[in-house]
């Protein structure tokens, strides 16, 4: 392997052009000319590193790999410690530095647990066999259509096979009671013009009347919560952010989600773009922020491809930049891609990797609304947390209220996958009960196994808790959690051992390995349900101490959620009798 310093390696001239593309010989931190280095200074250091990722996932794309010289090349540009560069460069599933030794396309296939048992494992056999080059992936965010694949060329953009013959619709087809997902299917998502004619920027026009502290009590009194699964009081982040007087501030829309069994984030880029980029304005202009950013994960290039249409239409059309819809604020949006990586869900992780470092999770305090992206104070939201702001600047906070609990207002959208005849992305009034829900999916009660609730990072519920109100109170008082909205079904025909072992996996995969007992917890945990497996026999006493034990251990001295949360779907599965058992 290469030292960690810059050596004598070279970057190609594709090389240099595809980093080029990114970064500009003259917007550099150090301009080589000759043997001699022109350095820009700290704050164009800083002002650049940003750019790490992009200039790394365009040398992906363009060569297929990242080679030493490639990297020295970045090093250089950015002015960035080359073995951070390397560090960076290795974090992420989708990017490469060693020598694929070929110039073929890359076909990711889906191992995470919707698309386990649709026998993803068979559809990659079966690509190998016709010569594809095959990489079992984590979870790709298509749970509804599994098995999913995704594509990663050289020299041609990433793209989905199943997003060229798609006719979407949603498995609502009487679309009654939809808020959220009222455009969805509808409208045009690549026309500005189009979003107007179906209620579009009709909120934003309204919250430049109200005024930034009139939409932030608004937004408190509606009580929004995140939707990302934390349930954080939306009102509350928004105006810690507003607080924050003299400093640059920054909206972030969350839409890295990786969670198995997730997919709800894709479809409202994919067919509603505008309306996530109407509510991040709304959410600049009420906290005094002037920038946004969009970090969407890698597997989802037509998302990417959307939003930045859209912010490119909302651009020109005078409704981002520097006097947004008259208001006399500015407010943009920059759009980032991930490149493979779970842990980027997690909020200072993804402050991380935009700022160009490895995507681990920081230790809180200080929080994001003080110290966030840039160390500046920022309010993150997934999208279907801003979706929500729309309904309550333009109808009002009791209005929006009507819908749903009183601790649990609005709807939710839902994630459905599985053993079911109408998977989904579906949205219902909080209060709906579980069966109801499921019954709508398509699911047979009669032959249901079990539920997963909340991806993987949730639990498991079985049969008998069909009655469970889908309401962020209800499922805590059940030992559960709505999470991210997964609810994933399992029938009598799946075979659970594997499904709880690939969970176990993801996780060990998936920890950044930042922390002690979250790296080796996870390690551990694996190792325990692959013996589980390979014996075929009752888990031991002293085992599933071990499982418990490493919980706690995790749940207690981990930094992030994902250590927090690591061992949720397997204990439960134990508890409910879905693994552990066998003939002694």
């Amino acid at each position: 392997m290469t030292d960690l310093h810059v050596t004598d390696d070279r970057p190609t001239t594709a090389e240099q052009q595809a980093v080029d593309a990114v970064v500009s010989p003259a917007d550099a931190a150090l301009i080589v000319e000759g043997e001699r280095l022109v350095r820009g200074g700290r704050a164009r250091r800083l002002a650049r590193r940003h750019l790490l990722l992009p200039v790394l996932r365009a040398l992906q794309r363009e060569i297929g790999w990242i080679s030493p010289g490639a990297l020295n090349h970045v090093a250089i540009q950015l002015q960035v410690p080359p073995a951070e560069a390397y560090g960076v460069a290795t974090f992420y599933d989708l990017l490469r530095t060693e020598d694929p030794g070929h110039d073929e396309s890359v076909t990711h296939v889906c191992l995470d647990a919707a698309c386990q048992i649709k026998d993803s494992d068979g559809l990659a056999q079966q690509l190998a066999a016709q010569g594809r080059r095959v990489h079992r992936a984590p979870c790709l965010g298509q749970c509804e259509r599994a098995p999913a694949v995704f594509v990663q060329g050289r020299g041609e953009p990433d793209h989905v096979p199943a997003d060229a013959a798609e006719a979407f619709s949603l498995p609502q087809q009487d679309r009654r009671g939809l808020r959220l997902l009222r455009r969805v299917g509808l409208v045009d998502p690549t026309s500005l013009e189009s979003y107007r004619a179906h209620g579009g920027y009709e909120a934003l026009e309204r919250s430049v009347e109200l005024g930034a502290e009139a939409v932030i009590d608004a937004v408190s009194a509606a009580g929004l919560v995140g939707r990302g699964g934390a349930a954080f009081p939306t009102g509350t982040k928004w105006r810690g952010v507003a607080s924050q007087q003299g400093r640059p501030k920054h909206i972030v829309a969350n839409c890295d989600e990786s969670e198995p069994g997730t997919f709800k984030d894709r479809i409202v880029m994919e067919h509603d773009p505008f309306a996530v980029i109407e509510a991040m304005t709304i959410a600049g202009l009420a906290t005094g922020a002037e920038h946004g950013w969009v970090y969407i994960r890698g597997e989802y290039p037509r998302s990417a491809e959307r939003i930045r249409h859209a912010v490119a239409a909302a651009r020109d059309a005078g409704l981002l930049g520097s006097d947004v819809a008259g208001s006399g604020q500015r407010f943009d949006i920059e759009v980032r891609r991930g490149a493979g990586a779970y842990i980027c869900g997690e909020e200072t992780a993804l402050f991380n990797s935009i700022e160009g470092y490895r995507g681990e999770p920081r230790n809180k305090p200080p929080f994001p609304t003080t110290h966030g992206l840039f160390g500046e104070p920022t309010a993150i939201n997934n999208p279907e947390t801003l979706l929500n702001v729309l309904d309550i600047v333009v109808e009002g906070a009791d209005a929006y209220r009507a819908v749903g609990t009183a601790d649990s207002p609005g709807t939710k959208l839902f994630c459905l996958s599985g053993t079911l005849t109408r998977p989904g992305l579906y949205e219902l009034p909080f209060g709906t009960r579980l069966g109801e829900l499921l019954d709508l999916a398509g699911a047979t009660a009669a032959e249901l196994r079990a539920v997963l609730m909340g991806g993987v990072a949730g639990s498991f519920v079985g049969p008998d808790q069909l009655d469970l109100a889908l309401t962020f109170e209800d499922a805590r008082a059940a030992g559960t959690t709505l999470g991210s909205g997964v609810i994933m079904a399992f029938d009598t025909s799946i075979e659970m051992g594997p499904v709880i072992t690939r969970i176990a996996e993801f996780f060990r995969h998936e920890s950044c390995g930042q922390c002690v007992p979250c790296r080796v917890g996870t390690v551990r945990q694996h190792e325990v349900l692959v013996q589980l497996q390979a014996t075929g026999r009752p888990l031991a006493p002293h085992r599933a101490e071990l499982i418990d034990d490493m919980a706690r251990a995790m749940g207690d001295a981990s930094i992030c959620g994902l250590g927090h949360t690591a061992s949720g779907a397997v204990q439960s599965a134990l508890r409910l009798g879905l693994i552990g058992g066998g003939a002694p």
